[in-house]
């Protein structure tokens, strides 16, 4: 079987995504998430000069009210140092598909969970429905939104069997009033908590669960030396 060449706007994609996962203030920089603080230059006493902090903030799922925290970054973290790459799947055009999309005026809430809530869960905007069929199955999946477009966080059958676990996230651009959106699987990508255990990345929800399994897109990143994030 001849190995498919990638697009050129595929190809930059993944020039763009190494140069983001690497960069000063990227998901492999991150090295502390500070809640309950609310002061940047306080955190960085005593840090490298290599560190920068950044301000934060989230509702608590438990009480709704606002918290803040500060994030540090080291642009000379240990994670950076020991990356090498993000293991993927070759491209393969027959994962550029076509889905119907209805959007829910007003959006809806749905409820996901995330890695470092203990089971809980946050209710996140989702905009509208994506519906595909897939070997057969039909699905309604769920993508919140995200400045704008629409995330998509999923599992399929390789989740966990060299594939990172929980799952992954797919950007899925949209235009106003479309009904139809193009979920490119190739453009499949670790969440940041697969590089920096300080991060708390949702999780997929039942519905977006797929049977099967999807090989494309990323897999799992690659340290050197035996690194890990953890």
């Amino acid at each position: 079987m001849a190995l498919v060449v990638p697009p050129d706007d595929f190809l930059e994609w993944q020039r763009a995504r190494h140069a983001r996962l690497t960069a000063p203030q990227g998901n492999l920089a991150l090295i502390e998430t500070r809640w309950g603080a609310d002061d940047p230059d306080a955190a960085l006493a005593g840090q490298r000069d290599t560190v920068t902090a950044t301000r934060l903030r989230r509702t608590d799922p438990l009480t709704g009210e606002t918290e803040r925290g500060v994030r540090l970054w080291d642009a000379d973290s240990a994670a950076i140092n020991a990356f090498d790459h993000v293991d993927r799947f070759d491209y393969d055009p027959a994962w550029v598909l076509e889905a119907a999309y209805t959007e829910v005026p007003g959006a809806r809430k749905i409820p996901f969970e995330h890695i470092k809530d203990n089971g809980g869960t946050r209710e996140l905007a989702v905009p509208g429905d994506i519906a595909l069929t897939l070997d057969g199955r039909d699905y309604t999946l769920s993508a919140f939104d995200d400045g704008g477009t629409l995330l998509l966080v999923f599992a399929d059958a390789l989740t966990g069997n060299g594939v990172y676990a929980p799952g992954r996230f797919l950007s899925v651009p949209r235009e106003p009033g479309a009904t139809t959106v193009t979920l490119d699987f190739n453009r499949a990508y670790v969440p940041p908590c697969g590089f920096s255990a300080h991060f708390n990345c949702p999780m997929p929800p039942p519905q977006n669960r797929l049977h099967l399994p999807v090989p494309a897109g990323e897999k799992l990143p690659v340290f050197t030396n035996g690194f890990t994030i953890y």
